[in-house]
């Protein structure tokens, strides 16, 4: 090691007490920015995930039953119309069942596809962290993992769930799939005969349409719910606006946070540099009359700074990773979860961040140590 280099390893070991508030100053700092980057990176996505990548569709359309011709032929008319891309006949039914500590009674969709092969067109089901394709078996249901969550349930186990003519229900979970907003059971034709003891008869369509606008969604809805051939829509403008205003409010309180967290940082360093220079000065001033420059004397100060920086950031990305799961779980509501995933720019903006801050200490301290006589 260098002379420099044996004195600024002397002096952090030295100064103990100090070295440790510099260290876990920082890391504090530094977990909450982790944090508030990770946590708005978390949930910024939810709707691209939710809407984009697993539910496709954009609404669903629940019939009544014993329709005349007339009332079939409207029906078909529209949905064979141009504003229609595709569509799919499934199963569709609204059942609850009581879970989470308060033990409320919690909605959960129903879906049953009448053509297994073509459904992932419409929603595509798979495990959240293999990202492993989920089919629908002959002996399961597939469960949204928010709904496993708060029953507490995983693969393999049973549930039972009470239906649309308060009859209830059991059967196995055979796979748990990611979903991040509302409840949903899915199985196949020949499991809900298990279940229900009685052949699976398609009510409702799964739409895809050729403008997939909330403007058109809408439109299109009102249009089908003028027949009488129509029960009840079911559309995901609804729920994608109620994800957008969580969303926009927590992101809010996520960049109070990362604010709050930045002026932390510099209060915590600025405050235990000045107190390590008040503590120094007669060191300091000594070095200066055996023949120490200016910049010299601010690189003696300025190094052990760094170092202690570096090692409290990185204690507090440790940190940060914990406190993130720790808000992700706190913030959710019973029909909503978010993302668990952290994005490497997380890891580096925070580092960055609070390395930044060490050198905006430095260079304010640096017309103080200069005036050091």
């Amino acid at each position: 090691m260098k002379f420099t280099q044996k004195v600024t390893a002397r002096n952090i070991f030295r100064y103990k007490n100090r070295m440790f508030m510099t260290i876990f100053g920082v890391a504090g700092a530094a977990s909450i920015l982790f944090a508030g980057f990770s946590v708005k990176g978390s949930i910024s996505k939810i709707n691209e995930k939710q809407f984009e990548n697993i539910i496709k569709y954009d609404m669903i359309v629940v019939q009544n039953d014993d329709l005349d011709e007339e009332a079939k032929t409207e029906f078909n008319n529209l949905l064979n119309s141009e504003e229609i891309k595709i569509y799919s006949s499934v199963y569709y039914e609204e059942v609850t069942k009581v879970a989470g500590k308060n033990n409320d009674t919690q909605s959960i969709k129903l879906i049953i596809p009448e053509n297994d092969e073509d459904f992932n067109q419409y929603i595509s089901l798979a495990d959240r962290k293999s990202q492993e394709k989920i089919e629908l078996q002959d002996d399961g249901i597939v469960i949204s993992e928010r709904l496993s969550k708060l029953l507490n349930i995983s693969k393999g186990d049973e549930i039972t769930f009470t239906d649309s003519s308060n009859k209830e229900r059991t059967a196995k979970v055979s796979g748990i799939c990611e979903m991040y907003a509302g409840h949903f059971i899915f199985m196949n034709t020949t499991e809900y005969k298990n279940a229900y003891q009685k052949d699976c008869e398609s009510n409702a369509k799964l739409l895809l349409l050729n403008d997939s606008s909330t403007e058109n969604t809408n439109s299109q809805a009102a249009k089908f719910m003028e027949l009488s051939a129509v029960k009840g829509i079911v559309q995901n403008t609804t729920l994608y606006n109620q994800i957008n205003t969580i969303v926009n409010s927590l992101n809010q309180i996520m960049i109070v946070l990362i604010i709050v967290a930045s002026m932390l940082a510099v209060v915590i360093l600025y405050n235990l540099t000045n107190i390590n220079v008040a503590e120094r000065i007669r060191e300091l001033c000594t070095i200066k009359v055996l023949g120490f420059y200016d910049n010299e004397v601010s690189k003696y100060i300025y190094r052990e700074n760094m170092i202690l920086t570096i090692i409290g950031t990185i204690v507090g990305l440790g940190l940060g990773k914990l406190l993130h799961q720790f808000i992700m779980v706190t913030v959710e509501i019973q029909s909503m979860m978010f993302g668990r995933v952290i994005s490497t720019k997380s890891y580096i903006i925070a580092s960055i961040l609070t390395i930044i801050m060490s050198c905006f200490v430095n260079l304010a301290m640096y017309y103080k140590l200069k005036n050091v006589k």
